[in-house]
């Protein structure tokens, strides 16, 4: 018996496994890639709204000296120099929502109207990978695009504020103490995340359902399951629970921190963040559940749909 071992074979194991986990690795790459190129407004439109933001900002900083020694005595002083900040917070996560539903809603139903699936049906990419690389934008590139364009942008304007205040003769020391940049920037990052991807996930991934199998009008055919149910519910039980649910889902709603009063922004550094309770509750598990449950049916629809 022969039992010495094959050096050749041994050095070659690891590429061939290197060259396996790569074929699978780059096709989604690719389709990601595809999916930035094709849709550009998905990272322009954040950009744009930051720009201007930043060109109002720049505006106001003539007043900003003024009003910082205008707030010396005053006990909110720390809400009141973030304003500005939690504004562009806050356009950033509805930039967020917009961005998603029109992507989604437009994601498998676009490729079929202008009949590139024949294309890229044509190309060695599963449909598998097709829709997870599609879904990947809402539920990772948007996100983080988003919470990276905030931050930057928010960087911009404490410089800003700062050489304002320079110019003036004022100190920059209340601004730079009060803000909490780096606690604001993380906790932005925190709800992004939570609210604003993983908690209405199953609204995304059944608008990506729904763009495989209309024929047109995306959003209308989306809409009408759930007025029809709420609608039902209404005459039945006098109630509105399930249209509450989807609307909670969709603008974020989640149960990822502690606001402490009705007033208090999800950046502001008081909030008091509840992961345990988040991932805990059995509400994001089942939307969690639901949502891959509609990703499955997306993929299996694109197998079987062609070209409108």
């Amino acid at each position: 018996m022969n039992t010495q071992s094959n050096p050749m074979a041994e050095s070659l194991a690891p590429a061939a496994a290197s060259s396996a986990s790569t074929s699978v690795t780059r096709p989604f790459y690719w389709s990601v890639r595809r999916e930035l190129w094709e849709n550009r407004w998905i990272y322009l439109g954040p950009a744009a709204v930051a720009a201007v933001f930043l060109l109002g900002f720049l505006i106001s900083t003539i007043h900003l000296p003024a009003g910082m020694r205008g707030m010396s005595v005053d006990l909110h002083h720390r809400d009141a120099i973030a304003a500005p900040y939690d504004i562009l917070a806050g356009l950033m996560m509805l930039t967020t929502i917009l961005v998603n539903v029109f992507y989604c809603a437009d994601a498998l139903y676009g490729e079929r109207r202008d009949h590139s699936i024949l294309f890229w049906k044509s190309m060695p990419v599963s449909d598998l990978t097709t829709v997870l690389a599609k879904a990947s934008i809402p539920l990772v590139i948007v996100p983080l695009l988003a919470w990276a364009t905030a931050v930057a942008a928010q960087c911009v304007m404490l410089l800003l504020s700062s050489a304002a205040m320079l110019a003036r003769g004022s100190s920059v020391s209340p601004l730079w103490t009060e803000l909490s940049f780096f606690r604001m920037s993380l906790l932005l990052l925190y709800h992004i995340v939570t609210a604003h991807t993983l908690w209405p996930l199953p609204v995304y991934c059944w608008l990506l359902l729904v763009s495989g199998w209309a024929r047109r009008a995306t959003l209308l055919w989306a809409a009408l399951p759930v007025i029809a149910i709420g609608g039902l519910e209404a005459i039945v039980f006098r109630s509105w629970h399930f249209a509450a649910l989807v609307g909670t889902r969709l603008i974020g709603a989640a149960p990822a921190i502690d606001f402490g009063s009705p007033d208090t922004f999800p950046t502001n550094p008081m909030t008091h963040i509840t992961p345990l309770n988040f991932l805990s509750g059995p509400e994001l598990w089942f939307g969690l559940a639901l949502g891959a449950a509609f990703l499955a049916a997306a993929v299996r629809l694109r197998r079987y749909q062609g070209p409108i």
